[in-house]
């Protein structure tokens, strides 16, 4: 059932944001033995995902020696789309769900040996049906490959220290070792180990009641446990540079990282830095890890959020126990509440069991409200599968208690399959009833939450239906999604992805629906609320149609005044960089012409009139942006004030000279 559940989905979905990226670079690993691509994740997922691929006649774009994730995101799309996209999608997604299924396979296994086959099989029915699994479960992300490896290690370290043995050390080692290679989160699983080895020595000081002479005896197994973890640590970390194939340079000969790891760490702070700096300089850890674990944590200083309808210019605490509520199934959340009960009345007290599946789960969760990466509940799946195993261990005991319990545990199990059900083949989009369902999703959560950039194959149904030939769209992974290779005839809109991948795009202050917005732009989470957001007044519409819960269609006139300004501005900007400085002023003035309003248009404006050496009209023009900047939700004027001022001294400066 799960397994039909996945291959069935996903091959009604287009790609995903981050699938082409991870495709190409997975391919590379294993042709060119290049770990530069893609470094922000390790190769383990991305190995196996390609592993079919190897033996096809497939064309590959040549590199052009762009900034690391530049390169794998654009010729990762190119790779995608110069081939047969639908056959390398579905042959590495599948290749994927073997994590989701040795996953559900240790789930039962786990629950079985800590609580019995009742309790496993109650276990494996929340993690087949759970719509956060069936979502992630076949498509080409790390997530599920963590979070099976992370529930490995755990699920490993539990059968040791209940009958420590050198098999069963390894064994861990080895779990650990595959949970680095996922994902750099994986990381979490030594403070995780940690914390279970120092509670395990604490139940066992607390059965022997501490007597005297019993810290003695205490110290002997401290020791033991300190040398187990110590061991782990040096097998896992073995396991990790076999996956980069016992090699540092993250590039094969002849190739460099752009920018360089040192150049790179400069945006972390100083301690983290030359913590970073003093491990690559003992070669500790292989250089793409390390580079990714750079990646990964100036990540979250880049990335807005949107939560309840709101857009934050950063992470929020609340972000993932909100997305939980919302995103879980009612079910699942009764359920969870029942294993609660359990534990409060005792009628679950098997501690070291309870022990092993909380403690690992509460502090992902606090790594994770702590991170200010709110993308996507996808960051906490772990949670839905150490609680899976709890659930099923406290509802078996509330049977075994009273058998009248297993008619309600089997309602709720049900209505746990039936919610999840509803919403195939769309798992992405999955909110439970009391926010609505699905189609009220992107109200309260954007991202890989709601529209991931899955819906192309359902659009170009919708269209066709209609016989529209002639449209517009903004798309949320326009630039890193072909659309024209699903056939639909759209042309495209200015989106917060335009100006990184320098996509083409056409200008116009007005057009004539169908106008196609996804989600994910029109949240305006990426670029900002109100008046920052180029589509926002459409959030004030009533759309024709929303395909697939994730793209609204919008019939009439519409004018988008800063959309075509920003595409001016974005034009103006790389004439500069070619030093065609007539055109861009030209570009410049269209932007302020069609939207005088336009932030980054009156400061293009203010840097062309310095390059043409004019201060006075180029402070007039930073002076009107600062303006509008202060306009703006406060929260926001970061972005551009210091960076306005910053100008502002420059002219001052210059006119002083």
């Amino acid at each position: 059932m799960l397994f039909l559940q996945l291959a069935l989905s996903v091959r009604q979905e287009s790609q995903t944001w981050d699938e082409g990226d991870h495709i190409f670079a997975g391919y590379r690993s294993w042709t060119n033995a290049d770990f530069g691509l893609n470094p922000e994740h390790p190769p383990l997922v991305k190995l196996l995902a390609t592993a079919p691929l190897l033996r096809l006649p497939l064309q590959t774009p040549k590199l052009q020696d762009r900034e690391f994730k530049t390169e794998a995101f654009v010729d990762g799309r190119d790779f995608l789309y110069q081939n047969d996209a639908d056959m390398i999608l579905f042959r590495t997604r599948m290749a994927a769900a073997v994590f989701t299924l040795l996953l559900a396979l240790l789930v039962f296994l786990a629950t079985k040996e800590m609580f019995g086959t009742g309790a496993a099989f109650i276990a494996l029915t929340l993690l087949v049906f759970e719509p956060n699994v069936l979502a992630h479960g076949a498509v080409l992300t790390t997530d599920v490959g963590l979070s099976c490896f992370m529930f490995a290690t755990i699920y490993a370290f539990y059968r040791y220290v209940k009958a420590p043995s050198v098999a069963r050390l390894i064994i861990v080692g080895v779990a650990a070792g595959l949970a680095l290679a996922a994902k750099h989160t994986g990381l979490l699983v030594f403070p995780m180990l940690m914390l279970l080895a120092l509670c395990e020595l604490v139940r066992n000081g607390k059965v022997k009641g501490w007597r005297k002479g019993a810290i003695a005896k205490t110290a002997r197994p401290a020791a033991s446990l300190a040398v187990a973890l110590i061991i782990i640590g040096l097998i896992a970390v073995v396991v990790l540079w076999a996956f980069y194939g016992f090699r540092y340079s993250a590039r094969p000969s002849g190739l460099e990282m752009n920018p360089s790891l040192a150049d790179y760490t400069h945006q972390l702070k100083p301690r983290e830095a030359k913590a970073v700096l003093t491990l690559a300089r003992w070669h500790l850890l292989p250089e793409s890890y390390l580079y990714g674990l750079t990646d990964v944590r100036l990540l979250p200083d880049t990335m807005q959020s949107y939560i309840l309808g709101k857009v934050y210019p950063h992470g929020v605490w609340f972000y993932f126990p909100v997305a939980f509520a919302i995103k879980s199934t009612l079910a699942f959340l009764i359920l969870l509440l029942l294993g609660v009960g359990a534990l409060a009345t005792q009628k679950l007290n098997q501690w070291r069991e309870v022990m092993f599946l909380t403690i690992p789960p509460a502090f992902h969760l606090a790594v994770a409200m702590s991170s200010g990466l709110n993308i996507g509940v996808r960051h906490i799946l772990p949670l839905y599968v150490f609680f899976s195993v709890l659930i099923g261990g406290a509802v078996w005991a509330f049977i075994r208690s009273d058998r009248r319990w297993g008619y309600a545990i089997a309602v709720l199990l049900l209505f746990h399959a039936v919610s999840s059900l509803r919403v195939f083949p769309t798992y992405i989009a999955y909110a439970n009833e009391l926010w609505g369902g699905p189609a009220n999703t992107y109200k309260y959560l954007s991202d890989s939450n709601t529209d991931w950039a899955q819906q192309l194959k359902a659009t170009k149904l919708y269209l066709d239906k209609r016989g529209v030939k002639d449209c517009w769209i903004a798309y949320f992974a326009q630039g890193l999604v072909d659309p024209a290779y699903y056939g639909i005839p759209c042309k495209p809109l200015r989106t917060v992805l335009t100006p990184w991948l320098q996509t083409p795009v056409e200008a116009p202050a007005t057009i004539d629906g169908p106008v196609l917005i996804s989600a994910g732009t029109l949240s305006g989470f990426e670029i900002g609320p109100g008046p920052l957001n180029p589509y926002d007044q459409f959030q004030k519409l009533q759309p024709t149609a929303v395909i697939e819960y994730g793209i609204f269609v919008f019939d009439g006139h519409f004018s988008i005044p800063l959309a075509s300004a920003l595409v001016h501005e974005q034009r103006a900007r790389e004439l500069l960089a070619a030093n065609q400085v007539d055109r861009a002023i030209e570009e410049a003035d269209a932007a302020i012409a069609v939207y005088p309003e336009c932030v980054p248009s009156q400061v293009l404006l203010g840097d062309v009139m310095m390059i043409r050496k004019r201060p006075v009209e180029a402070r007039a023009a930073y002076e009107k942006a600062l303006t509008l900047a202060q306009t703006v939700e406060p929260q926001f004027q970061r972005q551009w004030i210091p960076t306005i001022k910053g100008k502002l001294a420059t002219v001052a400066n210059a006119r002083a000279e």
